[in-house]
């Protein structure tokens, strides 16, 4: 018993917790008002049936009435002729139909009485229905407010999720770029060291490649002498020494006078300005003479 206690006690619970959920505020509170409406209604269809008893009765008894009025006319018609038997007869019939009038109008009062109690709770039921259906579309339009507000706040923590997320892809973007670029640096490295061989080229190797840039850095330098001559001032006449000429290729070597040279007048050299360069003797052949 215990058990099947137990089990009964988790069914239930889990039914309500299912039933919690499915239940939506808005459709209640219509299905409350639209009870309401019905004991309404069946209230007004009770009075329009007490209504309709008492104008039945009311009918009734003047109907009644009008028989009892002929029936004391035929009376005193009777004793007019002398016919005092038949003035009795009607006197009796009359005096039936008003017990029976008697009757009507006290049912006629109890329904009237019950009209006006139906009446009264038509009116009471019909307040109070204007009034659950004022708060019902209240309640509804508080309950819509809190359920768009929840389902903001559900939107904005999804926003704020993807946005994160969004950031994270761009990061991982980021990184992979980085990647890529270094990757790229490394493989033009590679292939202008020569470690990797460039298929795209026109046949050139490493040796090439290292003529290439001698070549480019030769003309550099020659580009920045050019430049450096052009800028500095130019040097006196006097003070440059004139340039020996080179002996003719087989003449004989002029002979060295004994005394001892005069010293050379030393000229002052502008650092800014070159040096002329030394002519250069040829070296003998082998059939020269020495």
């Amino acid at each position: 018993m215990g058990v099947m206690k137990r089990l009964s006690g988790i069914v239930q619970a889990k039914a309500n917790k299912a039933l919690d959920k499915a239940e939506n505020p808005n459709d209640m509170l219509d299905l409350s008002y639209e009870q309401q409406v019905q004991n309404l209604q069946k209230v007004r269809r009770a009075l329009a049936d007490v209504a309709t008893a008492r104008k039945r009765l009311e009918l009734q008894a003047a109907q009644i009435q009008a028989q009892a009025d002929k029936l004391q006319a035929q009376a005193k018609m009777a004793l007019s002729q002398d016919r005092e038997d038949l003035a009795r007869e009607a006197l009796g019939r009359r005096a039936a139909l008003a017990e029976q009038l008697e009757g009507l109008g006290t049912q006629h009062q109890q329904v009237e009485t019950q009209q006006q109690q139906l009446e009264n709770t038509a009116s009471r039921l019909q307040a109070q229905v204007e009034a659950f259906r004022t708060k019902k579309e209240t309640l509804k339009a508080t309950y819509s407010a809190s359920k768009a507000q929840a389902s903001i706040g559900e939107a904005v923590s999804g926003i704020s999720e993807s946005m994160a997320d969004a950031g994270m892809t761009l990061q991982r973007a980021q990184d992979k770029i980085a990647e890529m670029q270094a990757r790229s640096g490394a493989i033009d490295e590679l292939l202008d060291s020569g470690a990797l061989p460039d298929v795209l080229g026109a046949g050139s190797d490493d040796i090439d490649r290292q003529l290439r840039a001698t070549a480019a850095t030769g003309q550099v330098e020659l580009e920045l002498a050019a430049m450096k001559a052009e800028l500095a001032p130019p040097a006196p006449a006097e003070l440059v020494a004139p340039a020996a000429e080179p002996a003719a290729v087989g003449a004989p070597a002029e002979p060295v006078p004994a005394t001892a040279p005069a010293a050379p007048v030393e000229a002052e050299v502008n650092p800014a300005v070159p040096a002329p360069p030394a002519a250069e003797t040829p070296a003998p052949s082998e059939g020269d003479p020495a």
